[in-house]
């Protein structure tokens, strides 16, 4: 596909309907292969237990999409917003942050506080949108989250899962949303990647199975002291994810993580 010479406006919309919901499941397969697609009834079942499936339309055709669930901690409701996709064609032109603007002003209206959803730690692109772009943290890693798949995205690699906790009324979240976002405190430290893991990924699966595991062991280690990943940024020859420990936060006060999360 080519991408148009205008582009078309994008409207963000709930889907309610069987034909919309079979769309979705389109999108999945192009973005990660059928081996781990969601069946449409599962969007069904989203829509009608108190989730959300958005779609993101170009000219009347969805271009994206994102499925949550809901889930309760403590007594108090959240959202795991388990799936968000976009066409090729669409992607980097802001449809993912819209999508994700309209799931937290839907979730808010609704007195939800907290959206979570999992993300690979390797995948620095995505890491940046969600701590940096969107203001998420992370305090929870999952070694092997969905066990070796056969999607092309995942390399053939442990699928190795970051914990996003997107806390929607919090200053953190409002000012960075208003690109105001507070610096990090001198107590920061950081875990450095390669700046080619694409690239390894796709080649050298014993480098980046020995990459993985390095980031594993030192996110294990400082998520156990209490320091939680608030940032993603790339310098010279690497790309970093910068940790704070909770409590020097601006912004936000995380509460404490529940024993039954590991």
């Amino acid at each position: 596909m080519t991408t148009p010479a205008v582009a078309p406006a994008i409207e963000i919309r709930h889907c309610a309907t069987l034909a919309e919901y079979d769309e979705c499941v389109r999108l999945e397969n192009l973005t990660w292969g059928a081996d781990i697609a969601v069946p449409s009834v599962m969007f069904f079942v989203a829509h009608h237990t108190g989730g959300q499936v958005l779609g993101a339309f170009a000219d009347a055709k969805m271009v994206g999409f994102t499925l949550a669930f809901t889930g309760s901690r403590q007594g108090r409701i959240f959202l795991h917003s388990h799936m968000t996709a976009v066409l090729d064609v669409f992607r980097d032109r802001g449809v993912g942050r819209q999508l994700k603007l309209f799931q937290r002003q839907d979730a808010l209206r609704r007195g939800i506080e907290l959206i979570e959803w999992t993300f690979d730690p390797l995948e620095m692109k995505n890491a940046h949108f969600n701590l940096v772009r969107l203001g998420a943290v992370a305090r929870r890693y999952i070694p092997d989250c969905y066990g070796i798949t056969e999607s092309p995205l995942h390399s053939g690699l442990p699928t190795d899962r970051l914990v996003a906790e997107w806390w929607l009324g919090s200053e953190r979240v409002k000012r960075i949303l208003a690109d105001d976002p507070a610096p990090a405190g001198h107590a920061a430290l950081r875990i450095s990647l390669p700046p080619n893991l694409p690239e390894v990924k796709s080649r050298e699966r014993a480098a980046a199975l020995q990459i993985q595991a390095d980031a594993r062991a030192q996110f294990l280690k400082w998520f156990s002291q209490g320091y939680v990943a608030t940032a993603a940024e790339s310098r010279a020859g690497a790309s970093d994810y910068i940790l704070e420990p909770a409590s020097a936060i601006a912004g936000l006060r995380l509460p404490a993580i529940a024993e039954s999360q590991g």
